[in-house]
């Protein structure tokens, strides 16, 4: 896909879909990673903060898992936004304790552990809305891995494109309209870099496996198996939210 063609048919859907999370008056914490969604996401948001009109800071958050590769995403993360002029914020986690006062697993803990970290940041920085990278292959892998899990319906809804975090502070998710495909052409045209966690290569966590092995299989059959299941993802939100909103109609 050639830029003016990536613009011409990606750029319109990605700001359609973010212009219903962010508008004026917001501010904006990007979890940034350094990994291909957050540097496509942190990109897209600084180019429609100036035609929107909200404030934009990046957070990065240090697990404390990986040691000097840990270490090596936080400079790239510091750098990246230096060279965009965005400000970066960061802070250090313990994700091994988390895990284990709660009894998760380290992938949990570690998730756990993001998130409060990302409530304390956003309050720092006076934001009322963290947006993360995660986009239309990661809303497949979800559905997949809930139903291998055993699910109700609500795992069917996948991850929620808005959710509110904390008091005051609302999670937002403006890439999951588009592909990893087509986050990682967003970045050949224009020229960014990123980060690779190995970890996402290792088959030994389940959403790994779904992605390398189960997906693959099953686009064999049926190409637009991701795009099924993200819209089926959608749907099912929409009717839970519609359910909510009758019984909060006739509690009343």
């Amino acid at each position: 896909m050639t830029k003016k063609s990536f613009n011409a048919s990606v750029l319109p859907r990605m700001r359609a879909f973010a212009s219903q999370l962010l508008g004026r008056g917001d501010a904006v914490l990007v979890g940034l990673s350094g990994g291909a969604d957050s540097v496509c996401l942190l990109h897209f948001l600084h180019y429609l903060s100036s035609e929107k009109h909200f404030l934009l800071a990046a957070a990065h958050i240090h697990h404390g898992l990986r040691g000097v590769a840990a270490s090596a995403d936080q400079r790239f993360c510091r750098d990246l936004c230096k060279k965009l002029g965005i400000e970066f914020l960061t802070l250090k986690t313990d994700a091994k304790k988390v895990a284990a006062k709660f009894n998760l697993s380290p992938e949990h803990g570690a998730r756990k552990a993001r998130y409060e970290a990302l409530v304390k940041l956003a309050r720092q920085w006076g934001a009322n809305k963290v947006a993360l990278g995660h986009q239309l292959d990661d809303q497949a892998e979800t559905v997949l891995l809930n139903i291998l899990r055993g699910t109700k319906i609500k795992g069917l809804a996948g991850i929620p494109v808005r959710r509110t975090l904390a008091k005051g502070v609302e999670l937002v998710r403006p890439l999951l309209c588009i592909t990893r495909a087509e986050t990682e052409a967003y970045l050949l045209n224009n020229g960014l870099f990123h980060i690779t966690d190995q970890t996402n290569f290792d088959d030994a966590y389940t959403r790994n496996w779904i992605r390398s092995k189960l997906l693959p299989l099953l686009e064999t059959k049926q190409p637009q198996i991701k795009k099924h299941l993200a819209q089926m993802a959608q749907e099912t939100e929409l009717l839970l939210k519609e359910k909510k909103n009758r019984s909060f109609h006739f509690s009343e």
